[in-house]
């Protein structure tokens, strides 16, 4: 990736449905999830298509403006995803132990915002986007910019993986 390269990040409902099917169909577990892990109760996961889960995410980023997360651009071609919304939309962080136990917040806060997924397209060079545009991905300012109190981290994939076509 060029030094001289722009990144910019925009709310998932305010790019086109295309822009987060090209992220979103280049990685493994991504394109199986469309982020919906931490949004369905496990057998419901179990059972869902990759074509349900993207049609659950679609449904989602048109639902609620900004929408469930933000699109990296790198000179204008979409090249990452990360999912940041209020708690209370990721119906298994409500009963995880990793989140409840020994935790001051409440299950159900609205104000926390749990980062639940971070990807990046194949072939983008992912370290080099972290690197330059943690910043600019970190999901803190996204929360500033949507009034969240905290940000959870819980998922960050680091490695590149080639699609299934699960």
């Amino acid at each position: 990736m060029p030094a001289d390269s722009e990144i910019r990040i925009e709310a998932a409902a305010s790019v086109l449905r295309e822009d987060v099917s090209q992220v979103f169909a280049t990685r493994d577990d991504a394109a199986r999830c469309w982020c919906q892990y931490f949004k369905l109760p496990n057998r419901e996961f179990q059972n869902a298509t990759a074509q349900a889960c993207a049609g659950m995410l679609r449904e989602q980023v048109q639902a609620s403006a900004p929408g469930p997360g933000v699109i990296a651009f790198l000179d204008g071609e979409p090249v990452g995803w990360c999912a940041v919304e209020p708690k209370p939309a990721y119906s298994r962080l409500q009963r995880a132990t990793v989140v409840t136990v020994g935790k001051r917040q409440k299950p159900d806060d609205a104000s926390v915002w749990p980062v639940t997924c971070f990807v990046v397209r194949v072939g983008i060079g992912g370290a080099e986007l972290r690197r330059r545009g943690c910043e600019r991905l970190s999901p803190r300012p996204v929360a500033r910019v949507r009034k969240g109190r905290v940000v959870m981290e819980l998922v960050v994939q680091t490695t590149e993986k080639a699609p299934t076509g699960r």
